[in-house]
């Protein structure tokens, strides 16, 4: 391996991170594109590293401090990851017996979906994150900044 190729991998890791950390994403959206884009993995390649990454407790000190301020839902947390496992397993099934081109297609269309949803379709969204953010703030006594 290239000290360009860790330097890439580097900086595509700190980049998931700090999105990871501030808003939720990182292994799909980030990971998935960069190391296509980058290292020229194919769409299958890329989607196992970017699970294998996800197996290991990376984010365990972001959800720490998360859970410290009361923005965990543990019963959420375990129901999410639960239909996660499962989900998973039968989604790579899914993708391993379909074309290389097949499944970059359907990861483009997710990505664009969420895009377009986020753009346009979130208001009602909004709304009730505001409140439910408000709701949890007064029950935790944090104040969000």
């Amino acid at each position: 391996m290239t000290i360009q190729t860790i330097l890439i991998l580097l900086i595509v890791g700190i980049a998931a991170g700090i999105l990871s950390g501030l808003v939720g994403i990182g292994g799909g959206l980030i990971i998935v594109p960069a190391l296509i884009f980058f290292l020229g993995f194919s769409q299958k390649m890329a989607q196992g590293t970017s699970l294998g990454i996800l197996l290991l407790p990376i984010g365990v000190l972001a959800v720490l401090q998360y859970y410290k301020a009361g923005y965990v839902d543990i019963k959420t947390v375990w129901l999410v990851a639960a239909g996660f496992i499962a989900g998973g397993y039968f989604g790579s099934k899914i993708a391993l017996s379909l074309s290389q081109e097949t499944v970059k297609k359907i990861f483009a269309i997710v990505l664009l979906l969420i895009a377009f949803k986020m753009l346009f379709i979130d208001k009602k969204v909004k709304e009730i994150a505001g409140k439910n953010e408000k709701e949890s703030s007064s029950l935790t006594g944090n104040t969000p900044s």
